[in-house]
C-alpha cells in the first residue's frame, strides 16, 4: 500500500513538473501600449535592417514607462488615427525605454519623450524636429498635428527632398 501511495505521489510530482515546463511563455509585447495594431521591431539593429530592406523610414520613440510626459504622449499618439495609420503603413516602428548606444539617436541629449526619424540610407533626420528649442526632438500631447506633418516629411523619398 505504501508503495502505491509513493508511486502516485511521485507520478503526480512528475506530471506537475512536465505541465510547468510545457507552459509557453509569451514574448514581451513590443508595443508597450503604443499601438498593438502596429508591427514593432525588437531593437535598433533590427529596425535598421528592416528599414533598408523595405525602403521605409524608421521612427524611433524614446520613452519611459514611469514618465508622466511619455504617458501623455502615448495617449495622444493612440488617439490620433492619422498618425496611427501612417505608423502602421509607412514606417518601421521602434519604441525604446533603454537608450540606444548610437550617439546619433541623442543629437541634443538624453531625455524622454523624444522621437527621431531615420531614412532608409541610415541618415538620422536631424532636420525633422518638434517645436521646442531646448529639447528639439520632444513632442507633447498637444503636438500631434506637428508629429503628423513631420511623419509626412520623413516619408518623402530622398530624391524628392533634394528637389524641394
Amino acid at each position: 500500500m505504501l508503495r502505491w501511495v509513493l508511486f502516485v505521489l511521485f507520478f503526480g510530482i512528475c506530471a506537475a513538473a512536465v505541465k510547468q515546463k510545457a507552459k509557453v511563455t509569451k514574448p514581451p509585447n513590443l508595443s508597450r501600449g503604443w499601438g498593438d495594431g502596429i508591427t514593432w521591431v525588437k531593437n535598433y539593429e533590427e529596425g535598421l535592417s528592416k528599414m533598408v530592406k523595405s525602403k521605409k523610414p524608421l521612427m524611433v520613440i524614446h520613452h519611459r514607462e514611469d514618465c508622466p510626459h511619455s504617458k501623455e504622449l502615448k495617449k495622444a499618439f493612440l488617439a490620433k488615427r492619422s498618425v496611427l495609420k501612417m505608423a502602421k503603413e509607412d514606417f518601421i516602428m521602434l519604441n525604446v525605454v533603454e537608450e540606444i548606444p548610437d550617439v546619433n539617436m541623442a543629437p541634443d541629449g538624453y531625455y524622454v519623450p523624444r522621437i527621431l526619424f531615420v531614412d532608409p540610407t541610415k541618415v538620422v533626420r536631424n532636420d525633422i524636429m518638434g517645436k521646442y528649442s531646448d529639447y528639439r526632438f520632444n513632442y507633447r500631447a498637444d503636438d500631434m498635428e506637428l508629429l503628423k506633418l513631420n511623419m509626412m516629411k520623413a516619408k518623402l523619398p530622398l530624391d524628392l527632398r533634394t528637389e524641394l
